[in-house]
């Protein structure tokens, strides 16, 4: 008879989405998870250990087995990553902010882990996207995300027409992000490419003390004095 072996679980583990105290938005669960794991897959591995220390000071870091996933890392090295399961121990899946696996490469993971017959389980935490549609007013039964809207200045004024169209004909909410240092601009271009009468959302710093969450028609939009620069933001349109 084959031996029985036993197979880790993959722990989704959510971190903060800036500079707080993390069992300020983050719940025991979390705590304990840390606790007991060792092995993890991260982002960055320097943050991930502050975080971790954050979480349990008293954790022994040279016990930590760490590997880095991020766009630079080769697909041929998931399986390796996710070993330690496969050996019987539980491994610790981090974003490098907010939840796993959502606007995240920690994705990849969780889908071998699947192919493999690991147990996944997501932990609750602070997830930018949902926080924010929540503060928007807008629709929470129809909603998309986008992820990331093109560069180039045509090409974006092109998706965010199609996005407003989409959210008119279908009701639905439509959210996108952008690298935080083209914020400023993002908002320039929503004002110049959508229809005065839409609602636009916009959540900054969400969790953070400098937390800023407003939805207007883009009317008001254009009266209004706001600085997103390097502040990590949510954008929502709704086109009723």
């Amino acid at each position: 008879m084959k031996p029985f072996t036993y197979l880790g679980k993959l722990y989704l583990i959510p971190t903060t989405l800036g500079e707080v105290d993390p069992m300020d938005v983050l719940p025991q669960t979390v705590k304990r998870a840390v606790h007991f794991i060792n092995d993890y897959i991260v982002e960055n591995e320097k943050t991930a250990r502050k975080f971790i220390k954050g979480i349990n000071p008293e954790k022994v870091q040279s016990q930590l087995q760490i590997s880095t996933l991020n766009k630079h890392t080769e697909i041929s090295e998931h399986n390796k990553m996710i070993q330690p399961c496969l050996e019987g121990r539980n491994v610790g899946l981090m974003s490098e902010a907010g939840c796993p696996g959502i606007a995240d490469p920690g994705a990849a993971i969780v889908k071998i882990a699947h192919e493999k017959g690991i147990q996944i389980v997501p932990l609750v935490g602070p997830s930018s996207i949902l926080l924010a549609l929540m503060g928007s007013g807008m629709n929470g039964q129809s909603f998309a995300f986008n992820g990331y809207l093109p560069i180039d200045k045509s090409e974006k004024k092109t998706s965010l027409k199609n996005l407003e169209k989409l959210s008119h004909e279908k009701n639905q909410s439509q959210i996108f992000i952008e690298t935080p240092y083209r914020n400023n601009k993002m908002l320039e271009d929503l004002l110049q490419a959508l229809q005065p009468s839409t609602h636009l959302c916009v959540a900054a710093d969400i969790t953070l003390p400098t937390e800023f969450i407003k939805t207007m028609r883009v009317s008001d939009w254009k009266k209004a004095n706001v600085d997103l620069h390097n502040r990590p933001a949510i954008f929502i349109i709704h086109k009723t």
